[in-house]
């Protein structure tokens, strides 16, 4: 009974045995032929050269021939009579000369008249003879001017002769009252004497005086 039982043990071992060398070998069959085929293809690419053709350049058609023109029909020239032809007609143009412009002449300067040779003498006007101051006085004073108590100042102007002589009285300035005025007129004209005025040939001639008189009543 122990011999059958260890026989059948050996037959099972050497079967595991063989089933696993037979793993092995086919293992070792695919790994080696793998790595074949993967040699193959690296040894392939690297030894295989892509080698392309240069393939020839097409020339373009060369460009067609360009047709020569016909050249244009020309008529011959009509012939000209010689005889007939009339002279070319010249057109002469005439030009009239534009008068020149007017020359502007200015007219001359009118010469100045001499200067009127200088006097002989010095004018002078007309000067009082005497003091002026006794021509017009309180005495003078109009009645109703004093009793009303009326005062003023009358301004006038004298015209004077060749003789000196008072010839007109004229108001320059009003007092106010005209009887005041009136009694400086007519005082003037009865008194004033005058030195007459003198031309540039020291010969007497008229003048004019002005002056004023201050209508004041006086005091006691």
């Amino acid at each position: 009974m122990a011999y059958a039982d260890q026989e059948v043990s050996g037959n099972k071992i050497a079967a595991f045995v063989v089933v696993a060398l037979l793993h092995l070998a086919l293992g070792y069959a695919l790994v080696t032929g793998l790595a074949y085929e993967g040699l193959k293809q690296v040894v392939k690419k690297v030894t295989t050269v892509d080698i392309k053709k240069d393939e020839p350049k097409k020339e373009p058609p060369p460009p067609p021939k360009k047709m020569a023109a016909a050249p244009p029909i020309v008529a011959p020239p009509p012939k000209i009579n010689v005889s007939n032809v009339s002279p070319p007609v010249e057109t002469v143009q005439t030009v009239t000369p534009q008068p020149p412009p007017p020359v502007y002449v200015a007219p001359p300067a009118p010469v100045a008249a001499p200067p009127p040779p200088p006097p002989k003498f010095t004018p002078k006007a007309a000067s009082p003879k005497g003091a002026s101051g006794n021509w017009v006085t309180t005495n003078d004073y109009p009645t109703r001017a004093l009793r009303e108590e009326r005062e003023g100042v009358t301004g006038y102007r004298l015209s004077i002769g060749p003789d000196g002589r008072v010839t007109d009285c004229s108001i320059t300035s009003s007092s106010g009252s005209p009887d005041l005025d009136e009694a400086t007129c007519s005082n003037l004209r009865r008194r004033a004497r005058f030195n007459p005025a003198t031309d540039g040939e020291g010969n007497p001639t008229s003048g004019s005086f002005s002056a004023r008189v201050r209508w004041v009543i006086p005091k006691e």
